[in-house]
């Protein structure tokens, strides 16, 4: 009896351990490169650098994938034991930091089936669920969720709007078995909702009815003229006339000239076209609803969530601006887990990666600061040296003048001394 308890308890704890189909967090160096295959589709992708960056929270737990090349397609994967999600929680989660101050690149990631050809793989394959932040110029900064469903690739209808800051964020989907799910940004929810209702998987449940049509005495007008209100007789002025002040030029010449005219001015009696006033109409119905009918086409799906094969997840992008750190990728079928895992990861150094940032912010500033005050010390003593220069020479001008003065006494004593003589 202890026996089976014991099985009955290991069993219920086993349950209760959450699934982990795929873990990245780089901290074992190197050997990325060994579970990541680089596509070989095109000869030119980015390659990609495992670094913290520029800033971080901790020197080794931050290390991610950094795209390393501008204006590059990148592409690249990663695989694991296929699953299938059915009848299960779907949650896939990671890092993104844009350290280059993106303005046109994406940061989402791909989960493929197990048959993708890894070393083939490229912006045509085919995927089940693309997710993460696109940004392109100030339009764009939205979070992509693309659903593959019967060989359409179907975008959400909501908009979520992705982080387009420096700092490292945490993004989330978690697609669960009753057709709903959730997007999460830093650990907050950012959207949820229906998969039914906010995407396009089915057709409309209802359609307009095609037999019925809006009856022909149906007045949807709220408003119609007033046959009471009838126009003014002196309403009708003409929009221009000619300027009264105006007079023909003395040099006019009709038989040249031609007959004179005088030019037109808006007439400040003119009151624009006449139009009876609005009033209620009696006879409005509203507007006029189409009915609906159950739509022959609609046929209801609970399986929206469903893949039966999941097996390779992908960074499959294109960046202008290079810089982008992927990291702490996560699939698992655990909501709680999720969350614990990104609090241990994202969030025990993004305070920190903040601390960090805002220090070399600070050291910039003061070196802008340094280096200002220094271009301006000197140009002031480069200033102070040519005012000095031009003192001195119109010092030395005066000399010149005060020199030949005396030149000039020294010829008239001389001429003195020769009229003497003679």
């Amino acid at each position: 009896m202890k026996t089976l308890l014991l099985l009955t308890a290991l069993l219920v704890t086993a349950l209760a351990e959450p699934q982990v189909y795929f873990k990245e967090t780089f901290e074992d160096g190197a050997s990325w490169s060994d579970r990541w295959v680089y596509s070989k589709h095109k000869s030119d992708y980015g390659k990609f650098e495992l670094t913290a960056g520029k800033f971080y929270g901790d020197a080794e737990k931050d290390k991610g994938l950094q795209t390393s090349q501008d204006a590059r397609f990148y592409a690249a994967s990663s695989s694991f034991d296929k699953f299938s999600n059915a009848d299960k929680t779907l949650v896939v989660q990671f890092t993104v930091k844009h350290e280059q101050k993106i303005d046109c690149g994406g940061g989402y990631v791909k989960i493929f089936p197990s048959t993708l050809d890894q070393a083939d793989m490229h912006g045509d394959s085919n995927y089940n669920i693309m997710f993460g932040p696109d940004i392109c110029g100030p339009g764009t900064k939205k979070v992509h969720v693309i659903f593959q469903y019967k060989g359409k690739n179907l975008l959400i209808k909501k908009e979520i709007r992705c982080k387009d800051d420096e700092f490292t964020h945490l993004y989330t989907l978690i697609v669960r078995p009753d057709n709903t799910y959730e997007v999460k940004i830093d650990n907050e929810k950012a959207q949820s909702g229906s998969l039914e209702e906010d995407w396009d998987f089915l057709p409309p449940k209802n359609i307009p009815d095609p037999e019925a049509s809006k009856p022909s005495d149906w007045d949807d007008r709220a408003k119609i003229d007033d046959p009471d209100d009838k126009k003014p007789e002196d309403w009708d002025k003409p929009e221009h006339i000619a300027d009264p002040e105006a007079t023909k030029p003395d040099d006019w010449d009709d038989d040249t000239d031609g007959e004179w005219e005088p030019p037109m001015i808006s007439n400040p009696e003119y009151k624009g076209e006449w139009k009876p006033k609005q009033i209620d109409n009696p006879a409005y119905k509203g507007e006029w609803v189409h009915p609906e009918v159950p739509n022959p086409e609609y046929e209801a799906d609970s399986n929206l969530y469903k893949y039966e094969d999941f097996g390779v997840i992908g960074i499959d992008i294109w960046q202008v601006k290079s810089g982008t750190i992927f990291d702490n990728f996560l699939i698992t079928d655990d909501e709680a887990y999720a969350e614990t895992f990104g609090r241990e990861t994202w969030g025990a150094t993004k305070d920190p990666e903040k601390k960090m940032k805002d220090a070399q912010d600070e050291e910039e500033r003061k070196k802008r600061e340094a280096e200002e005050a220094e271009r301006k010390a000197k140009e002031d003593a480069e200033a102070a040296e040519q005012e000095e220069a031009e003192d001195d020479d119109e010092e030395s001008k005066g000399d010149g003048d005060d020199e030949s003065k005396d030149d000039e006494g020294d010829d008239t004593e001389t001429d003195d001394a020769a009229k003497d003589e003679l």
